[in-house]
């Protein structure tokens, strides 16, 4: 019995000392860096290596486009505006009014801060300028030439979440953007940069009535997503709108072009009857 209990109180002896010495191993720096809040900090440091740029060149890019274009910004809130009031009138020149805004918010867009600034620090922006050139023509297209798009006020649920969409590219996201340390000329601008021209949009589409082409849905969904991405690899916090816009706007879209495909259909089947005396 003495034997066994030896036996007992040597292996609770090692038990106790593994334990300690696991216990030791820990370094204390290591464990309080892991709690540390500049961990976070760090997390997104290593995110933003994913991209060809450091996000004081995207912020300094910002600044020189915003100095060069002035006072652009002030010409695309006049545009937007204009954009905006034309929804309360009805009527083929109020519709492509509304087009030919859109159109130039994205050619110019995609020339100009895509093409020649931009194109400074990633590359890329060659193949995103060409993208915007691309959706701007098929709006100016669609819009004008086809007289393709319809856009009218109305107080439905599509109608409301596309005016929110508006009133955050217009206001809300500059604002968002001097709260969390990005002061002109910094900011991205409503109008004449692609995150915001993007969110405004989706907005004015939403005020649609009637079908248009799934196509003119196609880029700005893929902007969504790429520039959306600068809220999580940039922290730039008033673009986390731009990654939902495009998930929330788009089936929204789809639904209604449905809808109003089919009672276009139902409208040319239905057989007319004609009442005689």
């Amino acid at each position: 019995m003495r034997a066994e209990d030896d036996v007992e109180a040597e292996r609770s002896m090692s038990t106790s000392g593994s334990e300690r010495t696991s216990s030791d191993d820990v370094d204390p720096h290591q464990a309080a860096k892991q709690r540390s809040p500049l961990r976070s900090i760090e997390i997104v440091q290593e995110k933003r290596t994913m991209l060809p740029f450091t996000l004081e060149q995207f912020l300094n890019v910002f600044a020189t486009y915003n100095k060069a274009i002035w006072p652009a910004q002030i010409l695309a809130y006049v545009l937007g505006a204009v954009a905006v009031a034309a929804l309360f009138r009805k009527g083929r020149a109020s519709d492509r009014i509304v087009s030919a805004v859109l159109g130039l918010m994205w050619l110019s867009t995609g020339i100009l801060y895509h093409g020649v600034f931009f194109s400074s620090i990633n590359k890329a922006a060659f193949a995103f300028g060409a993208l915007f050139v691309a959706e701007g023509a098929a709006l100016l297209y669609t819009g004008i030439v086809r007289d393709g798009l319809r856009f009218a006020i109305n107080y439905g649920f599509r109608a409301a979440i596309g005016a929110g969409f508006i009133l955050y590219a217009s206001l809300v996201y500059p604002l968002i953007g001097i709260a969390t340390g990005h002061p002109w000329p910094t900011l991205s601008m409503f109008g004449v940069s692609p995150c915001p021209v993007t969110i405004f949009t989706f907005g004015l589409l939403l005020m649609t009535t009637g079908r248009f082409s799934y196509w003119l849905l196609v880029i700005p969904f893929i902007w969504s997503v790429i520039g959306g991405s600068a809220a999580i690899l940039l922290d730039v916090r008033q673009d986390w709108l731009l990654l939902a816009s495009g998930f929330i706007a788009v089936p929204i879209l789809v639904v209604g072009n449905r809808h109003a495909r089919a009672a276009a259909d139902e409208g040319r089947l239905t057989p007319s009857i004609e009442l005689r005396p």
